[in-house]
């Protein structure tokens, strides 16, 4: 399979691998070479991979999106790393990546209860203004 790994600013991997592993919203999942089509969407976390001499790599990612088309696995992260020692990537992933998760979900509740309140105040005009 062909793994491809993308932030918004670089291509982090692009290699041929006998296995991928990554986690999911929904729990941790392996994919091998035959495995159907799949999209998931992925959180913070580790994600490995199997090259093709049966050597493990690790990458941190960040929220992103998974794709495997054919004998393709395409990965869209906000934010990426490899290289480090398993422990250093452990550790951005709790501290670094999961934070960022923590500011965006802030951000959204933010932005919903604005979205809320500009609804009400303006079915509250609506209602004045009614005869």
């Amino acid at each position: 399979m062909r793994l491809t790994l993308n932030t918004p600013n670089e291509v982090v991997l692009d290699l041929t691998v006998n296995k991928v592993i990554a986690e999911g919203t929904h729990g941790s999942f392996c994919l091998l070479p035959r495995h159907v089509d799949f999209l998931a969407a992925l959180v913070p976390g580790l994600l490995s991979w199997e090259d093709e001499s049966g050597k493990e790599a690790f990458a941190a990612v960040g929220t992103g999106i998974l794709v495997k088309r054919t004998d393709q696995v395409h990965i869209a992260a906000e934010a990426a790393s490899h290289g480090a020692e398993l422990e250093e990537l452990r550790r951005l992933v709790r501290e670094e990546f999961s934070q960022m998760d923590e500011q965006q979900r802030a951000a959204h509740s933010a932005v919903a209860k604005l979205e809320a309140d500009f609804i009400r105040r303006t079915m509250a005009l609506t209602e004045d203004h009614v005869v």
